[in-house]
């Protein structure tokens, strides 16, 4: 499948798709292009709002923010690593079967769907700065993250 198909179907059967991905068998560059492609989005998911920052505070200029959250998004790669680590060693202590590759191909393809709620999430810090909507979104962007991704985690937990 492509990872436009998978984003879609991630949303209607999360366990089929982890599934899936796991059935291809270990493969770690596949599992870091799911992280690369995720962070790109949430890169791009940032402009409107640096933008936005830019046009109304015009004492940071656009590119230096653009440089900045790359950089940020570039370093929290360990960071995704270690919860994709972390969330394995809770499911151990639970009786999980996976593995740390199926812990972080979960994480990974979680992060990688609700790449379009951040990307809505983004659009709503530009058009209406901080607020009440930003929050909204934002909100519903992480309870679904947290949702698919606990799916997705307990599906590679008990696939075997």
């Amino acid at each position: 499948m492509s990872v436009t198909s998978d984003i879609v179907a991630s949303w209607r059967h999360p366990r089929k798709v982890i599934a899936s991905h796991l059935a291809r068998g270990r493969s770690e560059p596949f599992a870091f292009s799911l992280l690369v492609v995720f962070l790109v989005l949430a890169f791009v998911a940032q402009w409107p709002r640096l933008s936005r920052q830019s046009v109304l505070g015009p004492d940071v200029p656009l590119v230096q923010g653009m440089v900045a959250t790359g950089l940020a998004l570039l370093a929290m790669i360990p960071v995704f690593y270690l919860l994709a680590a972390i969330s394995r060693g809770v499911a151990m202590l639970l009786g999980g079967k996976g593995s740390f590759y199926s812990a972080r191909l979960a994480l990974f393809m979680a992060l990688l769907a609700t790449s379009p709620l951040m990307l809505l999430h983004g659009l709503t810090l530009g058009f209406t700065g901080s607020g009440a909507q930003s929050l909204l979104v934002g909100g519903l962007a992480f309870a679904a993250f947290a949702i698919l991704w606990i799916v997705m985690l307990i599906e590679a937990e008990t696939w075997s």
